[in-house]
C-alpha cells in the first residue's frame, strides 16, 4: 500500500501535471502499463526525497557520540574481520552488522555470480554505457548534482572520482565480490558510510537548500543511481549490439538489487525485473530538475577525463582517440540537443558507435553459439576492464574513496 503525500514536495521535483508523457505503444506492450506514475506513485517517490538511510544515519550519529575516530576504527574492524573480532562490541555497531550478516531470503548467490560473469563478457562495452550514457546522461538531471558539487566534485579531480567509482563497480562484479568478506561487500559498506557522513555534514550546512533539494543523498537519488547500473546498462548494451537474454537480464538485476540492499536502499525500492526497473527509473526522473550550470561543469570535466589517463605506449594518441570515442558514444545515446545542454561540442558524430555496433553484434551472437568462445570472451573482457581501470588510476593507488580533510566525510 503506497502512503499518501505527507511532507512538502521539494522544488526540484516536477509538478505531477507535467509527469504524464505519452508512452509509445511498443513500449507499453513490453512493460504492460503507462510509464507515467499514478498520483499515488508520484507522492510515494517525491516523499522519499526526504528519506535517507535510516540504519546508517543512526549508526553515524552513534559514531559521533562515541568518538568518531575510535568508532570508525571499530566499524572497519567489524567489516574486515567480523563482529566476533570486536571485543565488547557496542550494541549500536552490533545491531547494524547483524542485519548485514543475515541477508534477505530472496538473495541467490549463484544468480549473482551469473550476473558478474555476464558483465565480464561485455568487456569495455559496459564501461562505455555506464560512463557515456548513465553518468554523462545523469548530469542532465541536476537534482543529482548538488551533493557532488558540495563534496568537491568540480575541483577534486574527475579522473580519480571516476576511477574510484570504477573500482567499486569492479569489486561488486567479481564472482564472489558480494560475499560477506568479498571486496564488493566491503567497498559497498565503505561507500555507504561515506554517504552517511556526507548526508550528516551537508544537512547541517546553511548552503544546503532543503526546500529545494530535500535531503542530501536521499533514497530516490540512491534508487536512480542503482537503476543506472542495472536497467540503463542493460538497455545501453543492447543498443551497442550486445544481445541480452532473459536469464542474463534477471541475473544482472539480481546482482544490483543485492548490492544496493547492502548500500542502504530500502527493500520496497528494489526490483527484480527490467520491466519493473524501467517504470521505476521513469518515476525517479520526476524528482529531477532540469539541466543547469552544474550539469555543464560536471559534463565537461567528465568529457576531458580521458586526457588525464596513463598509458604505457603511444599515450598521446590513445588519449586523443579515447576522448573522441567517449564523446561519440555519448552523442549516439543522448543526441546533439542534450550534448548542447551539457555544454559539449555540437559537431560530434556517432562515428565510433555506428561503426563498432554491427561487428560487435555479430561477434556476441557467435559467442552464444560457441561455448568455448563465450568463456574466452568473459576472460578477455575482464582483462580489458581491469586494464582500463589501471589507465584511469595511473600511478595512484587503486582504492575506493578515502576522504581528505576538505571532504565532508572526513574523520
Amino acid at each position: 500500500m503506497l502512503k499518501a503525500q505527507a511532507r512538502p514536495i521539494p522544488l526540484r521535483a516536477r509538478p505531477f501535471e507535467k509527469t504524464h508523457v505519452t508512452t509509445p505503444v511498443w513500449l507499453k506492450l513490453i512493460i504492460g502499463r503507462e510509464l507515467a506514475p499514478s498520483r499515488e506513485e508520484y507522492n510515494h517517490v517525491v516523499d522519499a526525497l526526504w528519506d535517507g538511510d535510516f540504519a546508517m544515519d543512526r549508526l553515524v550519529e552513534w559514531m559521533f557520540k562515541y568518538g568518531p575516530k575510535q568508532a570508525r576504527e571499530l566499524f572497519q574492524q567489524a567489516l574486515d574481520e567480523g563482529l566476533e573480532s570486536v571485543e565488547n562490541c557496542p550494541e549500536e555497531l552490533s545491531d547494524f552488522f547483524k542485519t548485514l550478516d543475515s541477508p534477505p531470503d530472496w538473495i541467490d548467490q549463484s544468480l549473482i555470480r551469473e550476473g558478474a560473469q555476464f558483465i565480464h563478457g561485455t568487456g569495455l562495452t559496459s564501461a562505455y554505457v555506464l560512463r557515456d550514457l548513465a553518468l554523462m546522461g545523469g548530469y542532465l538531471l541536476s537534482g543529482f548534482n548538488q551533493s557532488l558539487v558540495m563534496t568537491g566534485a568540480l575541483n577534486n579531480g574527475t579522473s580519480r572520482r571516476v576511477a574510484e567509482t570504477g573500482k567499486w563497480w569492479m569489486d561488486c562484479t567479481e564472482p564472489t565480490g558480494l560475499s560477506r568478506f568479498g571486496d564488493g561487500f566491503k567497498s559497498t559498506l565503505h561507500v555507504r558510510l561515506i554517504h552517511g557522513l556526507v548526508r550528516r555534514n551537508l544537512t547541517s550546512k546553511t548552503e544546503w537548500d532543503h526546500e529545494k533539494w530535500g535531503l542530501p543523498l536521499s533514497q530516490i537519488d540512491m534508487v536512480a543511481t542503482y537503476l543506472g547500473f542495472s536497467v540503463v546498462m542493460l538497455g545501453g548494451l543492447r543498443k551497442l549490439g550486445i544481445p541480452v537474454g532473459s536469464r542474463e537480464s534477471k541475473a544482472v538485476m539480481h546482482l544490483w538489487a543485492y548490492a544496493c540492499w547492502l548500500m542502504g536502499v530500502e527493500p520496497k525500492w528494489l526490483v527484480q525485473t527490467e520491466r519493473e526497473g524501467v517504470v521505476l527509473l521513469q518515476h525517479t526522473f520526476m524528482t529531477q530538475s532540469r539541466p543547469d550550470w552544474t550539469s555543464r561543469e560536471l559534463a565537461q570535466a567528465l568529457a576531458n577525463e580521458p586526457k588525464e589517463r596513463s598509458y604505457k605506449h603511444f599515450a598521446s594518441v590513445k588519449r586523443w582517440l579515447t576522448y573522441h570515442q567517449h564523446l561519440s558514444i555519448s552523442q549516439y545515446f543522448l543526441g546533439t540537443k542534450k550534448l548542447e545542454q551539457l555544454g559539449l561540442p555540437n559537431n560530434i558524430t556517432s562515428w565510433y558507435a555506428v561503426i563498432s555496433t554491427p561487428p560487435r553484434f555479430v561477434f556476441y551472437a557467435s559467442c552464444r553459439l560457441i561455448p568455448g568462445l563465450h568463456k574466452q570472451q568473459q576472460i578477455k573482457g575482464r582483462k580489458q576492464q581491469l586494464a582500463t581501470l589501471a589507465s584511469m588510476f595511473g600511478e595512484m593507488e587503486q582504492r575506493v574513496i578515502k576522504p581528505d580533510e576538505k571532504h565532508p566525510a572526513h574523520i
